[in-house]
């Protein structure tokens, strides 16, 4: 540690105003300071690894050397403030609010529907902001590109686009756009059943009312940094902080003394490796040198041999720098710089490229870098510097592996990286894969060179480097040797395959996983180059060589990000429906413009309370294993901790008997929360939680997978069973039986705002006021009584609004809830309680992984006469909501299909992981993949297409479900004829054919599905709901109801609700949070009920108030609201009123089978097309079509963001989203970094989404449905457009159709299972001598 002398002064600019800190602590990333310093929480804390851009803000600098001011986004959570020195930060805050001005991008974004929950707009607005500083009228691709860092959970990011579009200089939106008629919309040629024209709408809001944007009213730069900037301070900065102390210095000389006297210290600039491996890692520095303000270490030369970078440029300045570079040579002399852009392109997110210096990426050689392989194989030369002077290092192989001799000295920098040009007859190329196209870390990347001799095909040089197979980038030295001399043919190909199989192995426990995937991507990867190079011969007009084949040609393009379009289509309301009445309008969020402000409440955005103290959690390390100890000393001793909460310290009941609040002697799964610290701040808690240590002592049996709990008979609850007809007897009257297996992984709810919690006590009475992100705050609240042994009436849970939930806001809030609570009245001050990405999704469990066996017998024409389907999910440690799920599971598993003679069959089993709960779509989008992938099978096995075998087994007229439900699948019909139509379906199906005869490494799917999804609870008692409508003597109106808003907008819809009631514009409407205090008792907002039962009691409270209004408005018609209000009170009489929905009748016996346990059903179908690569498994989305029936929708806009969002939800559950658990139960997928939600570049290319024209329902609240959770199945449409493409290249190569359904169809799925020579040419591991990295659960 340097001598505490005293800290420089930092300054800085936030939102315009001047930052001086006189204690700057290295430690603080600026998204703390922003949040808890300076008082902005619009910046939100989402993932703390700078993964998912919730934190973006803009960062603008004079650039030294240019002197033009650098507008760039940037991850606030891997910013530390120390590195801000002369910098301007500008927040949402600072871009506008509703109180001053809105910033035309916060208009937009909330006015184009592009809010939901809201948590990740403030990112998303900084994103564009900052595009738009730079690029005031933007291409499309570079809104695509701002975007790509940023992850949204609600919206399906189409909405987001759209609004950023508006800004942007061309469309390729539709030609016929300016004259006002759109080819999509109804009339002309299309044929559909939509009924009159005038009907259907394509519009959800109007571009003409969107305020100019103005780019001379932006924040202008500080002119003082801009002096600063003019006359840098050359002396060195030191900031210290409790533990770091920051080191700036001012000149290239001060820089290489300080490296001399402090050779272990760390060089940071964009801490984007550095900030994550201290959070994760726990990698700790005490000195920082900072060389941000070196303005040689930026400079770029060019010269006629290559290219010199600054090792201090940014990546994305690298990308700026190569593609000028390749614009201006000609393509032979570029080669190197247009792969290395390549990467650059998919290479993190913008705001990560921003950030990270190229200096940074080379030295911090991850094995998994994307640039090193090219740079290695371009035979780059790092430049290094010390007080000695200059010299030069070859970027090689041993300098990748880190050995001493090839490396940088302790004192030595890196200067700058020199890369030559390429030559003639000389081919570069970079390849990568990963589990998406962007934003992603690769699974393997390769950079290769290969120089013929001039005028032959004979191998002068070869180089070839590959990324992610190791614990360094690997250079295949020996192969290239030995292919030196030989021609550039077959031949060759299979030398070199078999040669860098040999060279570059992986063995069968390597970390990451996906072994056998991995060594398939090293040949593949090669035999691509080899496709190139012949390619690119054959362009040289070197005709005597080896030709690529027609139908070889796809394997050399990569899949582009292109920019998604789409229409969406509703029923307009009719022309009679009075101007202020809002339902069936698309109206906009209620808190759309607060959400795109910052301006959004959230949890853990409640300033800080008077004597706050702040909790984190200790978990288990043990999937299943005795507490023999927990040593407290260690942690109670360190500074600002104020105790430690065991199961001791609970007053009440302790959770269930299978599921503790707090662990009692025993634990039952890795990430079971075992104690809590209370300390003065979260960073002393959380260092508090490393020092407890806990002795354990293991048992028998730790059981992970679904094949161990059968095993073990380790069940949760008793068998679930539904049968209809004779099973066993159809069986033996069948033309063919085909039996199979599903396995379906399990999906974290990965809602943006993670759980979190505040518990005040108050100071009578052993009151509490919980502020609290559930669903279900009544659950809180009872547990928290519970827990504390008072009174339910003690307690208040408040609500404001909830950053997503997903179905993983329902149980476990309680849990944090009622620890907090007890942490709160242990030692009587307020307590926060805010869990980390990592901490959130090691302990709280997601939707139930499943593995499914299936029997089915049909005729030759495909007609299934019987089917038996057992299904098993993994329901954890506790039971939780596991029950339900497999009960609903089993009741929707019939699906769209009429088969005379079913049986059912489900388990939950128990297994030492966390347990799992509620999650949208509740068992249905895990259960249902079992019976479409009956029918595939089916279809192939009679050699029809599965749209055939879809049709001819769905219901056709009103009938009984498996459980006796009558209904009519009138609806369903229309639902599946209408996406045909829509999605010209017959037609496309025969462009795929084609396409794939054309194509051997290339391979098109197609898919439709059909669904038929069951909406509410099965209890009638689940149903009911309540609200309180207060109108005040000003007529202004108060609503207040049991749902809670999580995004989904069942607020706006209560206010168009209570608007139409009362005759009122919704302008005089307002809901403040969800209370229970206010409306009591709710029932959880679940299972897309929410706004259909909070719905009929806003009516019924708004129609009690209105007939005693009666008597005043008929004596004074002509009057006002207010006038009539104002009598009223004068009156006397109650302008407050309770209202109240008994629920829908909803009943299920088990014991017969029988019941009516939904009371209505939403209809859809989706149709998705798919390409797939079969040499990496890559995939994209070329199209989507949603048909959805929605009966009346109450907000169309709204809707159909539900239809999409949760679309693309369960697309990413089928292909991306892969949770990977080590063979002793820990998750190793603990953030954005490994585990993939969609991105922006995953969405379909085309994206359609129609609303069926409306039919009445009486049930409903102006016969509307909810849709909160059925689009999410419809996902599978692209699972099954993938599968469809997969037997496509299984078909032309003579393999087998019937493979094992595994879900998600990653690209290691995908790549497998399009078996060919290269996956027959690896090594393979006997499972019995090799230990894997993970395994699969399901």
């Amino acid at each position: 540690m340097l001598s505490l002398s005293r800290s420089d002064e930092l300054v800085f600019f936030v939102n315009g105003r001047k930052v001086i800190e006189r204690n700057a602590d290295p430690e603080v990333t600026l998204l703390t300071f922003l949040r808890k310093t300076v008082g902005l929480p619009g910046t939100k804390d989402a993932c703390g690894v700078g993964g998912c851009g919730a934190c973006t803000v803009m960062v603008s600098k004079c650039d030294p050397v240019s002197k033009k001011i650098r507008h760039v986004s940037v991850t606030a959570c891997l910013v530390p403030i120390c590195s801000l020195y002369g910098a301007a930060v500008t927040t949402v805050e600072g871009v506008g609010s509703i109180g001053t001005k809105l910033h035309p991008v916060q208009e937009r974004i909330a006015k184009s529907h592009g809010t939901q929950c809201g948590f990740c707009t403030p990112g998303m607005v900084m994103s564009m902001y900052t595009l738009l500083r730079n690029h005031p009228q933007p291409s499309e691709a570079q809104l695509m590109e701002a975007l790509g860092g940023n992850l949204c959970r609600c919206t399906g990011y189409r909405p987001i686009l759209e609004s950023g579009k508006t800004f942007c200089m061309e469309s390729n939106g539709c030609q016929q756009k300016g004259t006002g008629q759109c080819c999509l919309d109804q009339g002309g040629s299309d044929s559909s059943s939509h009924g009159r024209n005038s009907d259907i709408s394509t519009e959800l809001f109007a571009k003409d009312e969107f305020q100019p944007m103005d780019p001379t009213q932006e924040l202008i730069f500080p002119p003082e940094l801009l002096r600063m900037a003019e006359n840098p301070e050359k002396r060195t900065l030191t900031f210290h902080g409790e533990r770091v102390t920051w080191i700036s210095p001012g000149t290239l000389k001060d820089l290489l003394e300080l490296k001399a006297k402090h050779p272990e210290a760390p060089l940071v600039l964009g801490n984007t490796s550095l900030g994550p491996a201290v959070k994760s890692q726990g990698h700790f520095h005490p000195i920082l040198l900072s060389p941000a303000r070196i303005s040689e270490l930026s400079v770029v030369s060019k010269t006629s041999e290559g290219l010199t970078i600054g090792a201090g440029c940014s990546l994305a300045q690298v990308k700026d720098i190569l593609a000028e570079r390749v614009s201006k040579l000609p393509e032979e002399t570029s080669q190197t710089y247009q792969a290395l852009l390549k990467h650059l392109e998919s290479l993190a997110g913008q705001q990560i490229r921003n950030m990270a210096s190229l200096g940074g990426h080379v030295i911090s050689r991850h094995c998994y870098s994307d640039l090193n392989p090219i740079l290695a194989v371009g035979n780059t030369t790092l430049n290094l510097i010390s007080e000695e002077g200059r010299r030069q290092i070859p970027l090689n192989e041993h300098f990748l592996a880190g050995l001493a001799s090839a490396d940088l000295k302790p004192e030595e920098i890196l200067e700058s990286v020199y890369i030559p040009h390429s030559q003639k007859w000389e081919f570069v190329s970079a390849f990568r894969q990963a589990p998406c196209q962007q934003n992603a870390l690769a699974d393997v990347n390769a950079g290769m060179r290969v120089l013929l001799k001039e005028g032959t095909d004979a191998v002068q040089d070869l180089s070839i480097a590959y990324g992610g197979l190791g614990a360094a980038t690997i250079i295949a030295h020996n192969s290239c040797r030995q292919l030196r001399g030989r021609r550039w043919n077959e031949l060759t190909l299979d030398e070199a395959c078999r040669l860098l199989l040999d060279e570059v192995s992986l063995p069968g426990s390597a970390p990451g996983g996906r072994v056998e995937f991995k060594r398939t991507l090293v040949v593949s990867f090669f035999f691509k180059f080899y496709l190139e190079v012949l390619q690119k011969l054959k362009m040289l007009d070197c005709l005597r060589y080896a030709e690529v084949s027609d139908l070889f040609l796809s394997a050399i393009e990569d899949f582009s990000v292109t920019v998604p379009q789409g229409v969406q289509m509703y029923q307009s309301v009719d022309s009679h429906q009075p101007l202020q009445d809002p339902v069936g309008r698309p109206i906009v969020h209620i808190s759309g413009l607060k959400h795109a402000t910052g301006e959004a409440t959230f949890c853990d955005d409640i300033p800080r309370v008077d004597k706050e103290l702040f909790m984190a959690l200790v978990t288990s390390t043990r999937a299943h294993a005795k507490i023999i100890s927990i040593d407290l000393f260690k942690a109670l001793a360190l500074p600002g901790v104020v105790d430690v909460i065991t199961a001791e310290d609970i007053p009440g009941t302790n959770g269930t008997k299978d599921d503790k609040l707090l662990a009692v002697d025993e634990v039952l799964c890795v990430g079971q929360v075992i104690c809590a610290v209370v300390a003065e701040t979260d960073v002393q808690a959380k260092r508090a939680v490393e020092e407890i240590k806990i002795t354990y002592e293991d048992l028998e049996p730790a059981i992970f997978t679904i094949q161990d709990a059968i095993k073990h008979s380790s069940f949760l609850c008793p068998e679930k069973k539904l049968e209809q007809g004779n099973v066993e007897e159809a069986f033996e009257k069948v033309d063919q039986i085909v039996q199979g297996e599903v396995h379906v992984g399990g999906q974290e709810h990965f809602y943006m705002e993670t759980q979190r919690v505040l518990v005040v006590p108050k100071t009578e009475d052993r009151e509490l006021d919980i502020y609290v992100s559930t669903q279900d705050p009544a659950h809180v609240q009872k547990t928290v009584s519970s827990a504390l042994n008072i009174p339910i009436n003690r307690i208040t849970c408040h609500v404001k609004r909830v950053g997503g939930g997903f179905g993983g806001k329902v149980v476990k809030p309680a849990i944090f809830g009622a620890i907090a609570a007890v942490g709160a009245v242990k030692t009587g001050h307020p307590i926060r309680l805010v869990l980390d990405r990592e901490d959130d999704m090691l302990i709280t469990g997601g939707r139930h992984p499943l593995f499914g066996k299936y029997k089915v017998g049909f005729m030759n024409n495909g007609r299934i006469k019987a089917l038996d389907i057992e299904c098993f999910i993994n329901g954890g440690c506790a039971l939780d909501d596991s029950e339900q799920v497999i009960e609903f599971l089993i009741l929707k598993l019939e699906n769209a299909y009429k088969i005379r003679n079913l049986r059912f069959r489900g388990r939950a089993c128990m297994t030492n992981l966390p347990s799992n709960t509620a999650f949208r779509g509740f068992g249905f989008p895990q259960g249902t993949l079992v019976t479409e992938s009956c029918i595939t099978a089916v279809a192939a096995k009679c050699g029809l297409l599965p749209e055939k075998v879809r049709k001819k087994n769905m219901y056709k007229t009103v009938d009984k479900t498996i459980y006796k439900q009558a209904f009519s699948p009138e609806t369903l019909i229309r639902c599946w004829d209408e996406c045909l139509d829509k999605s010209s379906f017959h037609s496309r199906r025969k462009q795929v054919e084609e396409f794939n005869k054309k194509n051997y490494w290339k391979k098109k799917g197609i898919a439709i599905i059909p669904m038929k999804f069951s909406v509410g609870f099965a209890a009638t008692s689940y149903h009911q709901a309540a609200a309180l409508v207060h109108i005040y003597t000003d007529g202004s109106v108060l609503v207040t109801h049991g749902g809670n808003e999580l995004g989904q907008g069942i607020h706006t819809k209560m206010l168009q609700v209570a608007s139409r009631e009362l005759k009122l514009p919704m302008s005089y409407m307002h809901i403040c949070e969800t209370s229970t205090a206010l409306v009591p008792n709710t029932i959880a907002t679940a299972a897309s009920i929410g706004s259909d039962v909070n719905g009929r009691a806003v009516q019924n409270a708004c129609q009690i108030l209105l007939k005693r209004l009666e008597p005043i408005i008929k004596k004074n018609p002509e009057g006002s609201w207010e006038d009539w209000i104002e009598a009223a009170f004068e009156q006397r009489i109650s302008l407050s009123a309770t209202g109240y929905f008994r629920g829908y009748k909803a009943f299920m016996d088990w014991e017969k089978g029988e019941g009516d346990p939904f009371p209505y059903y939403v209809y859809g179908a989706a149709c998705s097309e798919v390409e797939i690569d079969c040499l990496t498994g890559a995939h994209k989305k070329i199209r989507t079509d949603i048909i959805m029936d929605a009966c009346c929708s109450l907000n169309p806009a709204i809707d159909i963001g539900q239809i999409e969002g949760s679309f693309i939800q369960g697309m990413g559950f089928y292909t991306t989203e892969e949770l990977k658990y080590s063979p002793e139960g820990v998750l190793y997928s603990r953030g954005p970094d490994e585990y993939k939600i969609p991105t922006i570049t995953d969405i379909p290319e085309e994206f359609n989404v129609s609303l069926l024209p409306s039919s009445q329902t009486p049930l409903t609240i102006y016969s509307s449905k909810g849709l909160g959770e059925s689009g999410m199945f419809l996902g599978s449409s692209v699972f099954f457009a993938i599968t469809d493409a997969v037997a496509a290249a299984r078909r032309e190569r003579d393999i087998a159709e019937d493979f094992t359904v595994k879900s998600p169809a990653t690209p290691e799925w995908v790549r497998m299972a399009c078996a060919d020579r290269f996956t027959e040419m690896i090594p393979r591991d006997d499972p019995n001598t090799v230990k894997p990295w993970s395994i699969p659960i399901a």
